[in-house]
């Protein structure tokens, strides 16, 4: 057996008198290891004796087999370890590319170019000096220059501390990559339990500067009260629902227990804490009552009925009359409803779903909810929400009731159920501008003509509507289900007006067995595919038209998310995909397109909308965007660079004919892109409109799907 990657035994660390790691014992074999513990446990002690930055008293640390205990910092680092420190530790006057360029090594496997294309944000600011930069792009920069050296053990410390959730989600998923990718070995110090728990199979446990434990990453995942115990995180004493949410019971049917809840630190400790005695844990202990079990039930998310569960969403606190009508009308229409109540006022409102089930979803337990201020408690909710939708099964339809707060409360959760499942709210924003709330789903939005605030001859009137709408999509949907006719696979293509002869090319050689769904590449269409890809409602991708990338970079008017191939990457489908329509930034009528664009080569495409040839140097950017999204993707992946041009204006002869701008791209791509036999890049002497183009698309989309069959509707 090869010799561990990390491996550390009896190991001792004093600060003066200070016994601050205590005979720690860790092994790490390969892949990535996660180490969480309390603030003062010695986490970042341990990292800095790894890396020789603190003097060891006594005990071992061996890399591959080899002691480096002793070695100084930079003998430490020669050997092959790499230091993400806590704090980052950059050089204010030192630009991005400086950083980068000061540790890059030659022939290794990472570049800086791929550091680029892992943190497009990092080649956008690579001109920047290291205190110009955000928290989250110093971080993405500490990142960068520990990976440049191609260690073999990384070590992390803190990687994800005060970055935003998109930052945070980030690095998680570069972690992950490391760990299935297995160029290097990484042990993750990390506060973050999800993310410690995402990037790693087991995760060991600091306290009180020794390894208390290695468990199993799932089960500390799932088990929130061993968090507690062990991390004081997930749920907590105060987050601890009480008997409002419970129907009253009936006398003869309360059973009265009293339990004493005991604290395993009554103070806060800290490194060189002793055991607390038994005398202390027992006087600090406090008691509470429990309701018999005939009213527990009512405080756990319900079981899950053959027929489907319809939820009724809101702060009942303030809209608790409104949705109590919704819920009464979907009963008589003979539904099973439950009500989620999302307030987080703290009073009581007996819903079947009160608000601290929902809380305890969030990735902090209910203590990212309860916070005491408005403004987080509702951004915490929403989160929580989220979450919590995303674990039910037993979802037959969903509604909510409110005003533009209670709507943005909503609408993400209900975002994440799959397509085709009922989705209505009730909003007095549903006449103005709903995309930032339908988004790529199909919830159906009603506006409330008078404001959701109590029962009046309006609001009576649309609330039932809007119930009676919801019931009948339900009742309608389970009467479907009964049925199950045979239908043809479903591929989802992407297309824009300048790619429109490939996609009808493809369409006429597929349609005869499969059903080919285009979605117009407007911004919201690729995420309208995505979506249903992520809903397991399409077979296959055929994303011919990535053009919204090209706004998303320059700002345009039809932008991709950061998500976009996401669905891709998390189906490990194949994926078939062309550089269609990526000469293009789209804007509105001429007078809107922003000043910083003056001067550049436009086409009117129509009076609403203006189109904007892309530069050499957008297209680079563009690239490496792709090309990172590309490498996560585990399916079979072909994307086809066209040399003869990506759209009907960029051809021969054409306005937007540039091959300079389009030669760009397709280089940075193949530089970008980690070619196997598996995921490779394709390059065609055609324009993406010719003949011989689809062809080749259809024939390598038959490669990788052979001869489909249909189907039986929900199979």
């Amino acid at each position: 057996m090869p010799d561990p990657i990390l491996e550390v035994r009896d190991l001792n660390v004093y600060y003066g008198q200070s016994h601050a790691l205590q005979g720690v014992n860790l092994t790490l074999d390969h892949g990535v290891l996660s180490v969480v513990g309390r603030n003062g446990m010695g986490k970042t002690t341990l990292c800095n004796a790894i890396m020789g930055l603190v003097p060891v008293a006594s005990g071992s640390i061996a890399l591959g087999g080899r002691e480096v205990s002793g070695l100084t910092a930079a003998e430490t680092a020669r050997l092959g370890i790499g230091y993400v420190p806590q704090g980052r530790r950059l050089w204010p006057s030192l630009t991005v590319d400086e950083h980068l360029k000061l540790v890059e090594k030659r022939g290794g496997a990472w570049t800086a170019e791929r550091i680029y294309s892992v943190f497009p944000r990092l080649a956008e600011r690579r001109g920047n000096g290291g205190g110009q930069l955000s928290g989250g792009e110093q971080q993405m920069l500490a990142i960068g220059r520990a990976l440049l050296a191609n260690p073999r053990l990384l070590v992390m410390d803190e990687p994800t501390e005060g970055l935003a959730p998109v930052i945070v989600s980030q690095v998680r998923d570069m972690l992950i990559r490391l760990g299935q990718e297995g160029e290097m070995d990484v042990l993750v110090i990390e506060q973050n339990i999800g993310v410690a728990c995402a990037v790693s199979d087991s995760v060991a446990i600091m306290v009180n500067g020794r390894i208390n434990r290695v468990m199993d990453a799932s089960i500390l995942a799932a088990d929130r009260d061993l968090q507690q115990a062990l991390l004081g995180v997930g749920r907590h004493a105060h987050d601890e629902t009480d008997q409002q949410a419970a129907p009253a019971p009936r006398p003869q049917e309360t059973e009265e227990k009293v339990t004493r809840i005991y604290l395993s630190n009554p103070e806060v400790p800290t490194r060189w804490s002793q055991p607390v005695p038994v005398r202390m844990i027992e006087q600090s202990a406090r008691t509470v009552t429990e309701v018999g079990k005939t009213n527990v039930v009512a405080l756990q998310t319900p079981k899950v009925p053959t027929v489907g569960i319809t939820y009724v969403c809101g702060t009942l606190d303030t809209k608790g009359q409104e949705l109590r009508h919704i819920a009464e009308i979907l009963r008589g229409e003979g539904l099973l409803v439950r009500l989620v109540d999302l307030a987080t006022s703290g009073e009581r409102s007996g819903a079947e779903i009160p608000p601290h089930t929902v809380a305890a979803h969030h990735p902090r337990g209910a203590a990212g909810v309860f916070t005491g201020d408005r403004g987080s408690a509702v951004a915490g909710m929403t989160r929580a929400f989220e979450h919590w939708m995303r674990a039910q099964t037993d979802v037959a339809g969903v509604i909510a009731a409110g005003g533009s707060g209670g709507t943005a409360l909503v609408a993400p959760a209900f975002r994440v159920l799959p397509v085709g499942v009922p989705k209505v709210i009730v909003s007095t924003v549903a006449s103005g501008n709903t995309e930032q709330y339908v988004g790529p789903s199909d919830i159906t939005m009603m506006y409330s003509v008078a404001d959701v605030q109590g029962i009046n001859s309006i609001t009576r009137e649309v609330l039932a509507n809007g119930a009676h709408a919801l019931a009948g999509m339900v009742k309608g949907r389970r009467a479907r289900a009964k049925t199950t006719p045979e239908h043809k696979p479903a591929v989802g293509i992407t297309m824009f007006g300048v790619t429109t002869p490939a996609v009808q090319m493809v369409t006429r050689q597929l349609e005869a067995q499969y059903d080919c769904l285009v979605f117009h590449a407007t911004g919201v269409g690729g995420r309208s595919m995505e979506k249903l890809l992520d809903s397991q409602m399409l077979d296959a991708v055929i994303d011919l038209t990535t053009t919204e990338v090209c706004d998303m970079v320059a700002g345009g008017v039809f932008a991709a998310t950061e998500d976009r191939f996401g669905a891709s990457i998390r189906a490990g489908k194949p994926y078939i995909g062309a550089a269609g329509a990526l000469d293009m930034v789209n804007f509105n009528a001429p007078d809107t397109v922003p000043e910083r664009y003056r001067g550049r080569l436009f086409y009117e495409h129509n009076p609403q909308i203006t189109l904007m040839r892309t530069t050499p140097e957008e297209n680079e950017r563009m690239a490496r965007f792709i090309g990172a999204q590309l490498n996560r993707m585990t399916g079979p992946v072909r994307f086809f660079l066209p040399e003869g041009g990506l759209s009907l204006l960029d051809a021969p002869g054409q306005l937007f004919w540039d091959p300079e701008a389009d030669r760009a791209l397709f280089r940075t791509l193949e530089t970008v892109v980690q070619q196997t036999a598996n995921r490779q890049l394709v390059r065609v002497p055609h324009n993406i409109n010719d003949p011989e183009f689809a062809d080749l698309v259809v024939k390598t989309f038959r490669s990788f799907h052979g001869q489909p069959r249909a189907r039986a509707k929900g199979a």
